[in-house]
């Protein structure tokens, strides 16, 4: 009987079997989780998202990052017993995270992006969106060994408890304390990758004014004009945006592909919450520079020598109400 080589899945798997044996630690391999580059928003994908932000568990994602909360109920008695002393516990206690998600790199791709801010963006939370079911895996792949790979030691954990001064009135923090609470979550403790269909749930994961950056790095073109609509970048999903940045918050840009480029532009401009930065605003961004150069569809059209267009939106304040 004629042995068949083993397909990419089987040798994911296999894969995962081997870093359960050892430490864990081995970067998965690109080759095993390609998939074609197009996928359709509008298909009813096996998704599975929150009924509404606030019941996004977001502590599986983000360990580091989370803490137990008790919530406190009134106390409750049997009703066929007058013991005054018969009261059932009702105190709960919940994990959720510290801080929230605050920044989104929507169709992260690979994940380069994500990886290269992490460090960067120390105490910020960072969340990877792709529709890609294997690509998706393979960032959580990448960042479960790269945490792996920059555990924090048992002695960076002790530095990092002592090095933070608290008194009854204050709480003081240098960049010192920065430095070591970095090092006592681990590097890329802040970075994650849900699989999601932003086009469509995008409010069901972000609340109002919640994000502070949101990054769309390399959309998919979609040429024909009749594809036109699953752009990334049109006037309704433009007002989600609006809904999920917070005032000053930005949406960054980037494409090589010059109608396109000339699409999202227009569109940001024609929406009355955003306004256009200058170039001298994205010379002085740092985030702007690892856009252009960290990402794999960035490294690629370096290679090919192609352009690359950037355009970045700021989330202005809204009008009151007169």
């Amino acid at each position: 009987m004629e042995v068949r080589p083993a397909d990419k899945r089987q040798k994911r798997e296999a894969q995962r079997r081997e870093d359960q044996k050892g430490a864990g630690a081995s970067l998965p391999r690109k080759k095993l989780y390609r998939q074609r580059a197009h996928a359709n928003p509008f298909s009813d994908h096996k998704l599975t998202y929150p009924q509404s932000p606030q019941l996004m568990d977001w502590t599986v994602y983000y360990p580091a990052f989370a803490s137990t909360q008790t919530k406190e109920h009134s106390p409750r008695r049997h009703d066929d017993d007058d013991d005054d002393n018969d009261v059932h516990d009702t105190t709960t206690y919940e994990r959720r995270l510290t801080q929230e998600v605050e920044v989104a790199d929507i169709g992260c791709g690979f994940g380069g992006l994500l990886v290269a801010l992490a460090p960067r963006m120390p105490e910020t939370i960072l969340l990877g969106l792709e529709i890609r079911s294997h690509v998706a895996e393979f960032v959580q792949e990448r960042i479960r060994a790269l945490r792996a790979q920059n555990a924090p030691t048992s002695s960076s954990k002790l530095t990092s408890t002592t090095s933070t001064t608290t008194t009854t009135t204050t709480t003081t923090t240098t960049p010192s304390t920065t430095a070591s609470n970095t090092k006592s979550k681990g590097l890329y403790s802040n970075i994650a990758c849900v699989r999601a269909n932003t086009m469509k749930f995008m409010p069901n994961f972000f609340a109002k004014g919640q994000l502070s950056k949101i990054f769309l790095c390399f959309p998919d073109p979609h040429f024909k004009a009749r594809k036109h609509k699953a752009r990334i970048v049109s006037p309704t999903l433009n007002a989600e945006y609006a809904y999920v940045l917070r005032p000053g918050g930005i949406v960054y840009t980037i494409t090589d592909v010059e109608d396109l480029h000339m699409w999202m532009t227009g569109h940001f401009d024609a929406h009355a919450s955003f306004e256009k930065l200058t170039q001298a605003q994205l010379d002085a961004d740092e985030c702007v520079a690892v856009m252009q150069t960290e990402t794999e569809e960035g490294k690629k059209v370096d290679r090919n020598q192609g352009p690359k267009f950037v355009a970045c939106f700021r989330r202005l304040l809204d009008p009151e109400w007169p």
